[in-house]
Order: structure tokens, then sequence, then C-alpha cells
């Protein structure tokens, strides 16, 4: 896990490289004849990179996006109507029978698969109308680190040539340098506040919701902790009544309107005793964790780097082997 979340700058070099022309392609014809809206289909780490570009879509692009539930396909077999649809599939490995099912369903209704996958070899790239690789290369730790972020990255590089958005593709190119620098941020603070905890929220909002999502998963499945990701102001409505004195959060905020608003909830929690760590901003009684500061669409980016160099250290520290979670496969196959 350590090794390959490390290897995101390069893979995000690669990546960028290696798909423009045919982003630029994608987006070309996407302009010509815009989707009615854009249907996400993933699993896992890939559906907390589906939730960041939900986000994306809809601010960037004012388009309705939304999160396709497979056990409609591969359970109840049905068929809803994705007539003059995107959808918007992503994978790394691309073998899922649930996916693939959606996809195949999506397809027949009238869709458009628009495939991000890490295996160009797999099912799901051979169902894809437009196949974008993440070129992530081996993955072999069962937790997902660089073919997460390079999902995040291929989600900005599709969206920023489909709106026009030369500042975004801009910041874009910078970052597999700012991920480096992220990778750097020491979080050792987290590692010892987080150590001896049983249960966590972890929160974020608009396009940091996807990271919150992500690290969630990534407390569970490498070290052994019971963590809950939830938006910044869904916690206002129920789940503040589980917070008391020392109840860890770890928050993300990124640089954009949402940023006011999640700093504004870490002081009420820190001034109510909450053990607060948080990322991308600094308020009284709260432990600042270092970021690297960047465009508000990189910046999630860099909190998943940095965020999964801290993961790896908290599951050694806590007793667990982050490469081989217990129960879990590097494929999952979902009927």
């Amino acid at each position: 896990m350590f090794r390959e979340a490390a290897q995101a700058p390069e893979v995000v070099r690669t990546q960028l490289a290696a798909n423009a022309a045919q982003v630029a392609q994608l987006a070309a014809r996407l302009r010509r004849a815009p989707p009615r809206a854009v249907v996400t289909c993933a699993r896992g780490s890939s559906d907390h990179a589906a939730t960041f570009a939900r986000y994306l879509i809809e601010t960037r692009l004012g388009l309705l996006t939304a999160s396709a539930a497979p056990s409609v396909s591969s359970v109840y077999e049905a068929a809803p109507d994705f007539a003059d649809t995107v959808m918007l599939t992503i994978s790394q490995s691309g073998a899922s029978p649930d996916l693939l099912a959606v996809v195949s369903r999506a397809r027949a209704a009238g869709a458009r698969i628009v495939a991000l996958v890490n295996a160009t070899d797999s099912p799901l790239a051979q169902l894809a109308d437009e196949l974008l690789p993440l070129h992530a290369g081996s993955e072999q730790s069962i937790a997902a680190t660089k073919s997460y972020i390079a999902s995040l990255a291929a989600t900005v590089q599709l969206v920023s040539a489909w709106a026009g958005d030369r500042a975004l593709s801009a910041a874009l190119r910078q970052a597999p340098e700012q991920l480096s620098s992220a990778w750097q941020c020491d979080w050792s603070v987290a590692v010892a506040r987080l150590t001896p905890v049983r249960n966590l929220y972890v929160i974020g909002r608009g396009l940091g919701l996807g990271v919150a999502q992500e690290a969630a998963l990534k407390f569970k499945e490498t070290c052994g902790l019971h963590a809950e990701a939830l938006s910044a102001a869904e916690l206002r409505h129920g789940p503040m009544a589980l917070v008391r004195a020392g109840f860890p959060l770890l928050l993300f905020t990124q640089n954009d309107e949402s940023r006011a608003g999640v700093m504004q909830l870490a002081a009420e929690l820190a001034a109510q005793g909450a053990e607060v760590l948080l990322a991308g901003a600094q308020v009284a009684r709260a432990t600042e964790l270092p970021t690297e500061g960047a465009h508000p669409v990189i910046e999630p980016l860099l909190f998943a780097q940095s965020f999964y160099r801290m993961a790896n250290a908290l599951s050694l520290a806590r007793g667990h082997d982050p490469d081989a979670p217990p129960h879990l496969r590097k494929v999952t196959e979902t009927l």
C-alpha cells in the first residue's frame, strides 16, 4: 500500500499525457451532442471517485448527474430508460459482475458508455464506447490508492476539457508535483490521536465528500477502525447527537464555496470538546493537518495522497497488515 500510493504522482503524469488526445476528441463530441444526463456506475473506492465526479460535472457543466444502483439491473433485472445519457463507469478491475450487468443493460437502453478502467483488457473495457485508461499499473494491495487518485485525475481531465475550462486544465498539469509534496505532509499527529480510538466520523462537503467516503473506507479495511463518512451538512441532521467530549472527527475542506461552512462546523465541534483533526484549514482548538495548497478541484486529490500515507502508518500502529485486510479480495465479485 505504501509503495503503490507513493506512485500516484507518476501515474497521474503518465495518464495526463497518454490520454490527452483521446480526451480532447471525446470532449469535442460531448460538446457537439450534449447528453441529457450523466449516470455514474461504480463500487467501493471507485464509487467514491464517482461522488467527486458528480459534484464536478454538476458544478462545472450544469449537467444532471446521478448514481446508478447496480442492484436495479443485477438483482431486479429492471431496465431504466438510458436514452441520450452518458454512463460514466469507474473501475480498477473492470470485472465485477454487477457492474457489467448494469453497463450491458444501460448500453442496450441507449446509454453511451464512458469507462475509466485500469485493466484495459477487462470485460468492462470491451463493453465501453469510450475507454479512458487509468494507467495506474499493477496494484497488488487490496486497498486501492493510486488507482483512486488516477480516477479523480481522469475525471478532472475529461470535465475540464468538456467545459473548456483552461484554468482547471492548467491546474491539473501541476497535480503530479503537488501530489509529490502532499506525500511528504506529516500527519503523524493523526496516527497518535487515532491509534486508540474505536469510532470516528469523517466529514467533507461538495468536492471533498468523495475523499471523506474514501478515507472512511480505508479506516475500516486497513485499520480495523469503524468510521462513518458524512457531509458537513448531514452531520447536523441527527448524527451530531453522538458527538461527545473526546469524540474523534477528521474533516476535509477544500478552498471553495463550502469551506466557510466546514470551518464553522469544525470550530463548533472543537469548542464542544470533540477531538477535531482538520485538513485544509485552521480553527481554534482543532488539530491542523498540514496540506499542500492548490486549485480547489485539485485539493481533494492531494488530501487523499496525504491521507493514504497516514492510513498505512495507522494500520501498522494498530497492529494490522494494510496490504491484506481480513475477508477481502482485490476483485470483488458482487452479484
